[in-house]
């Protein structure tokens, strides 16, 4: 009986961290589309049942405290790090999350955005303005710890 109950314990942990492995949750490390640089890392977080990301990263700044100079409202001038760039994700049937924002500071600018885990650690991001279509994708590393 004790064998089963271990059995059982094990197959519980073993599904547990293999559902936390193929998560959105945690550090992730963004890559331009342009040049296929990194350039910073985003770490994403759930709050009241939606998906946020914020800066916590630059990786090639050359400015000491960058500020988002460029956006508008609530984050005009705020410092870069610590930005919370995706906003507001609601997690889909299918596994993907849609519905929510994200913030250019490079341009100061805000798109609406899809994400989608392509690997447990390559996560797919699109931007786009109206229609899925009329967007960009990116595809960002997971941080290994």
């Amino acid at each position: 009986m004790n064998k089963f109950f271990s059995l059982c314990f094990l197959v519980f942990v073993v599904h547990i961290t293999e559902a936390q492995s193929h998560s959105v949750l945690g550090r992730w490390r963004t890559i331009d589309d342009e040049t296929g640089r990194a350039t910073s890392v985003i770490e994403i977080f759930e709050k009241h049942n939606r998906i946020h990301g914020r800066i916590v990263e630059l990786l090639n700044s050359k400015a000491r405290n960058p500020k988002c100079e460029k956006c508008d409202g609530e984050d005009r001038n705020k410092p870069i790090i610590g930005l919370v760039v995706l906003r507001g994700l609601k997690k889909e049937k299918d596994g993907g999350y849609s519905d929510g924002k994200i913030l250019d500071p490079k341009h100061g600018k805000v798109y609406k955005c899809n994400l989608s885990l392509e690997t447990k650690d390559k996560l797919k991001v699109r931007g786009f303005i109206g229609i899925n279509l009329l967007g960009r994708t990116q595809f960002w590393e997971r941080v290994k710890s």
